[in-house]
């Protein structure tokens, strides 16, 4: 067994020592549907792919001990790793969810779970006495996202972890945004982490898969049997990208976070900026409590321009940052969260937890700082309107 004591080396040595046969350094693809069995009942750990696969199993390994949990899973996508962890819910109960979160979290609540009898509400988790009020009786959970998806609001995990156990309720938090590189929930008192690790894990924009930690045996049986039953697992192949992508997490989030704080600044110093959303900030309204929980403030940036900037022209005006969905690859990404990401969640309920149409959100890459700053100061010159 290696020994380390850092997350940098964990990130690279994490999950496998080497392959036995061959003393391999890097985990093969085991690109294998079934396995042979020596004898009725008897097999070598494996029977089938989508109940285990020994690269993807490399990969739960090394995102549990990433985490700091008792065991992981991984799925064939984000949303797929929070189908899973919805279902351990039953018809009768009822999540809190925090007032801004990614809108396919919305979206598979409100139109997926809630046939089920599965229900949910909004409410501003960074607000504990008002949150405690809430916790009824049927309330089985509280789902956060720190920061949250896209206004960057922080809840403080230790008190939310504290106050679903006084009630005897899981929490479960979307650690997308930070990692496990600048924040683990666990430690803090959550029960259920999970990632897109689409994003910042994967890191390169070449994957879709989602990842899901527990922090004791009896939820990971629970949803070791959802994983198993309802199949959305990840592929081996897939598997292995990712397990790569996580060995240079540590060098690239520097980057993205030292990229994401230099913007911040030019933003907060630019006359066409209204507001900038970003933990990192002193200025922020979560700094303080963010400086507690996590690293830095990480490398999500969202900004409102003043009226007199047409946001579409911004938009076309820009020639390195990409107008795309999804963030945390190695290329600088921008949206428009009220018509991509959180399209999905009403109107009505977008402008009370204030998504508002003039909402921009910026995934920083790893180009060189001055190249971002300069397309973004180029679009909003082009943009303003005389």
């Amino acid at each position: 067994m290696k020994n380390y004591s850092y997350i940098e080396s964990a990130l690279i040595h994490g999950g496998f020592d080497s392959e036995p046969l061959t003393g391999a350094v890097n985990v093969p693809i085991y690109q294998t549907s079934t396995y042979e069995q020596e004898e009725l009942g008897k097999h070598k750990g494996w029977e089938y792919s989508r109940t285990g696969n020994p690269t993807r199993a490399v990969l739960e390994k090394l995102i549990a001990e990433l985490e700091g949990g008792s065991a992981g899973f991984a799925f064939a996508s984000g949303m797929a790793a929070i189908t899973a962890v919805l279902s351990l819910f039953e018809s009768g109960d009822k999540l809190i969810i925090s007032s801004n979160v990614y809108g396919g979290t919305f979206r598979v609540l409100d139109k997926v779970f809630n046939h089920f009898g599965i229900g949910y509400s909004i409410e501003d988790t960074t607000d504990l006495p008002s949150l405690d009020k809430k916790i009824t009786p049927d309330v089985k959970a509280i789902y956060i996202e720190t920061p949250a998806n896209p206004l960057m609001t922080i809840t403080d995990l230790k008190a939310v972890s504290d106050l679903a156990h006084k009630h005897g309720i899981l929490s479960i938090v979307d650690n997308t945004f930070m990692t496990p590189y600048l924040q683990r929930p666990i430690e803090f008192g959550a029960d259920i982490v999970i990632h897109s690790a689409t994003k910042y894990l994967g890191g390169h924009g070449d994957l879709v898969a989602g990842l899901a930690v527990v922090n004791n045996a009896l939820l990971a049986e629970r949803l070791a049997f959802i994983q198993n039953s309802t199949g959305g697992v990840l592929q081996p192949f897939d598997s292995f990208l990712l397990i790569r992508g996580i060995k240079t997490l540590g060098v690239r989030m520097d980057r993205h976070v030292e990229n994401a704080e230099k913007i911040a600044r030019y933003l907060t110093e630019s006359d066409a900026v209204k507001r900038v959303y970003y933990p990192g900030l002193p200025s922020d309204d979560g700094y303080e409590t963010n400086k507690k929980q996590a690293k830095n403030g990480g490398a999500m940036i969202s900004f409102e321009l003043y009226e007199n900037y047409d946001i579409k022209k911004f938009f076309k005006s820009l020639k390195l940052i990409a107008l795309a969905e999804s963030l945390g690859g190695v290329e600088s990404l921008i949206c428009h969260p009220s018509s991509m990401t959180h399209a999905s969640i009403p109107y009505e309920i977008r402008r009370k937890v204030g998504i508002t149409e003039g909402l921009i959100r910026i995934s920083p890459g790893i180009e060189h700082w001055e190249d971002i700053i300069v397309d973004l100061d180029g679009a909003i010159q082009e943009s303003r309107v005389e």
